[in-house]
């Protein structure tokens, strides 16, 4: 069922939520949470679509919210709310709400949406693109728990990676962090299996990754070893080597499905480590609403300390290699 809702209020809203539900005899009870999404309209339907199929999992009552910026001096002045209810098979296992705010609406979208949260039921927001800097203190992401957001949606994904560890706050997470999760369990287990000493690490990539730049900070925090970045045609991920007292530990996926697990001794296995979607991610983000440590630790390590791999010192004469910004920097300053 869809009711579509013109020059409308929250509480209308609220209203035709429960009117659809008597139409089709669905009761609420069954929703663990609300999912805020923010986006614009050009990604609006392709994170609704990642939401409803997360929703299978997570039966949820889905706020999307698109700010239209309005052409003329006139119409942005005037504050509008068009809003469409979704119910039933239109909605996944859940209630879906697309809100269009236009004019001054739109810097008070939180208005809209305190109202239409489900009580005593945790908050979720998710922006799919244009991510706040901060997201805890944005009016919306201080109504959530949870607050999801996607470095790799940036135009400058690595340098949104400083920026998120600059404002982090408990409660913070992004998908390029749930991307690696599988690298991560793989990796883990490589080591309990083999008990030795790591000495220094490798994460292969994609240039202007998240993911790689997180899992080789994770590997850092974590091992308290050096680690180099080194860039590859991907797709993503697609090798980590480990220098260890027991020989290289190599988890190489070149084709972004199948990867192979090299360790001295054993066999090379095989292994699924195919790229997931953003239903799987944002699912696997919902399965927790309690601060993530591990990845609060990794993201704080900070990207400027992990190494390109190349034998330039740094500044002060010490033998640490010169991170890419800085590379980059160097190369920029001397082609002026």
């Amino acid at each position: 069922m869809k009711i579509d809702l013109t020059e409308t209020t929250s509480s209308k809203i609220n209203k035709a939520l429960v009117d659809g539900r008597r139409a089709i005899g669905t009761p609420a009870i069954g929703m663990v949470l609300t999912l805020v999404i923010v986006t614009d309209e050009e990604n609006a339907y392709d994170a609704l679509k990642a939401a409803n199929d997360a929703s299978r999992e997570h039966p949820s009552r889905t706020l999307v919210v698109i700010k239209r910026v309005s052409r003329s001096p006139r119409d942005r002045a005037k504050a509008r709310l068009d809003a469409e209810v979704r119910l039933g098979t239109d909605a996944g296992t859940g209630e879906t709400v697309i809100l269009r705010l236009y004019g001054d609406v739109i810097d008070h979208a939180q208005s809209v949406v305190l109202p239409l949260l489900l009580p005593d039921a945790p908050v979720v927001v998710w922006w799919a693109v244009n991510a706040p800097l901060d997201p805890a203190k944005d009016p919306l992401g201080a109504l959530a728990q949870r607050r999801v957001t996607d470095a790799y949606a940036a135009e400058q994904p690595i340098e949104e990676l400083s920026a998120r560890a600059n404002t982090y706050t408990p409660g913070d997470t992004d998908l390029s962090w749930a991307r690696i999760t599988p690298w991560r369990s793989m990796l883990a287990a490589a080591l309990d299996q083999a008990p030795c000493t790591v000495t220094s690490a490798e994460v292969t990539g994609e240039e202007f990754n998240p993911s790689c730049e997180l899992l080789a900070m994770w590997l850092a925090d974590r091992l308290k070893v050096p680690v180099t970045r080194k860039v590859s045609g991907g797709p993503g991920l697609t090798a980590v080597r480990m220098e260890s007292s027991a020989g290289a530990i190599v988890l190489d996926r070149p084709d972004g499905s199948l990867a192979t697990l090299s360790m001295r001794g054993q066999p090379d296995r095989a292994v699924a480590l195919k790229r997931r979607d953003t239903a799987e991610l944002l699912a696997e983000e919902l399965r927790r609403l309690d601060p993530d440590e591990i990845y609060a630790g990794s993201l704080k390590y900070g990207v400027d300390r992990i190494g390109d791999g190349t034998n330039e010192q740094s500044a002060a004469g010490g033998d640490t290699p010169a991170p890419p910004a800085a590379k980059k920097a160097a190369k920029k300053a001397a082609a002026k």
